[in-house]
């Protein structure tokens, strides 16, 4: 398999990368080469570029020349792609050149609110709420079209909330990640939850989805089709946050705020309408048969519990992993001081 992954370095994207290379496939990364020391290894090869600037001429000529005049790419996947013209700029480049293209969309692209609690691929696409996921779901509109019309072998992938070893994941954090949660945690500060943090949601190991990912690539029955892949677990918000706590070994003192308030109190400077109205705050539980069907025998292997203590550990023992902010952790304060404000007004 000749493989070429546009990004490749992200949190779903270097797993795959991992996996792949494991399996002895010839891998092509293309990106700015920021981490390209993380990634060595004798099938993998970087081709330096920002897509985002240089011309399609150009890009196309590195692509053939990386791979060899006339030969073609297995497999194009696309990490990096959040707007039409990037997807737009992709078929320009890689028509022709590869025998299937995977863009990564977003299951935050489904219906918001929800008309039935368990997530499929006929699900309609509908995001009020964020444009992200409208710009999404524009990205899918134009790939499709471009596979009727021109026979683009297109494959639509729709991820959840996937996490690796490098962050926590968590439903309300600061600009610079999640580490400022778990720092509020182990000074026995009280920490923000969503809602009343009973809504489900469904979080994926990034070793899982690479699993099924590459399940999809060079897949005959993946062209043409949206696929879902997630977890089959579903979780509380309540639960995860105090799966965190056992795992930092304090306890969890949480405070739930409405997410609608949230969203008012940030006033723009953290996005809680699209990624808590539009996205967190709804119950979500997905129905993987689909992927299921496309990659026999995939099943999630890495538990809730088990993938956040692992992350948790990994956070703690790395100290460039542990980015504080101070912003977010006085907004969090006068939020909460708000709330037991506005409680001990109603004390008699």
């Amino acid at each position: 398999m000749k493989v070429l992954l546009i990004g490749g370095t992200g949190t779903i994207s270097s797993a795959i990368t991992r996996l792949a290379s494991q399996l002895g496939w010839q891998i092509y990364l293309l990106n700015r080469g920021k981490r390209k020391n993380e990634f060595n290894s004798a099938n993998i090869t970087h081709i330096e570029c920002d897509i985002r600037y240089e011309d399609e001429k150009t890009i196309r000529e590195k692509l053939e020349k990386a791979i060899g005049k006339g030969n073609s790419f297995d497999t194009a996947a696309e990490f990096f792609a959040f707007v039409p013209d990037h997807v737009k700029k992709d078929f320009n480049i890689l028509e022709g050149l590869c025998k299937q293209y995977i863009f990564i969309s977003s299951a935050s692209a489904y219906q918001k609110p929800l008309s039935s609690f368990q997530i499929t691929e006929s699900t309609p696409l509908s995001n009020p709420l964020w444009q992200y996921s409208r710009d999404k779901i524009a990205c899918e509109e134009y790939l499709m079209q471009k596979y009727r019309e021109r026979g683009f072998p297109i494959t639509i992938v729709r991820p959840s909330h996937t996490y690796d070893e490098r962050s926590v994941p968590l439903g309300v954090h600061g600009s610079n990640g999640s580490f400022q949660v778990l720092k509020r945690m182990m000074e026995g500060k009280p920490v923000i939850i969503h809602g009343d943090g009973s809504s489900l949601w469904t979080l994926t190991h990034n070793s899982d989805f690479a699993r099924a990912f590459i399940g999809l690539m060079g897949n005959i029955h993946a062209i043409g089709e949206s696929v879902n892949i997630t977890s089959d677990e579903s979780v509380t918000w309540n639960q995860i946050y105090q799966v965190i706590a056992c795992a930092l070994n304090v306890p969890l003192k949480a405070v739930h705020v409405a997410s609608d308030f949230l969203d008012e109190c940030s006033q723009g400077k953290y996005d809680f309408k699209g990624g808590l109205l539009g996205d967190k705050a709804n119950t979500v539980v997905f129905d993987n048969a689909k992927l299921k069907q496309l990659v026999p025998g995939f099943c999630a292997r890495v538990r809730m519990d088990e993938g956040i203590k692992l992350t948790v550990e990994n956070v703690l023992a790395n100290k460039d992993l542990q980015q504080e902010d101070p912003e977010f952790d006085a907004w969090c304060g006068k939020v909460i001081d708000a709330l037991e404000s506005a409680k001990n007004r109603f004390k008699f």
